[in-house]
């Protein structure tokens, strides 16, 4: 499996983790989440995981509105919300 953009494999064999880093920035605020293999059952099922967030948060984020130029506390809290529930 290979990297997409926003979503980062990590399988190295001298961590204990193995899954996918979930990375998006938007107005000076970044979004990170990690989806584990071993959470998840496999890599395509925590890859399937990462995607769902990442659609769900990039439309959130993109229809948002801005206060000066930067992401409101309403939108920060609700990107936190789909992280946490994924």
């Amino acid at each position: 499996m290979k990297s997409k953009k926003n979503l980062t494999r990590f399988t190295y064999e001298t961590t204990a983790f193995q899954g996918w880093r979930l990375n998006i920035s938007r107005a000076g605020t970044s979004f990170t989440k990690y989806y584990s293999d071993k959470k998840y059952g496999s890599g395509a099922k925590s890859l399937k995981a990462a995607e769902t967030a990442l659609k769900d948060l990039k439309n959130l984020l993109d229809n948002s509105r801005r206060v000066k130029n930067k992401l409101s506390k309403t939108t920060i809290t609700k990107a936190e919300k789909i992280l946490k529930g994924s």
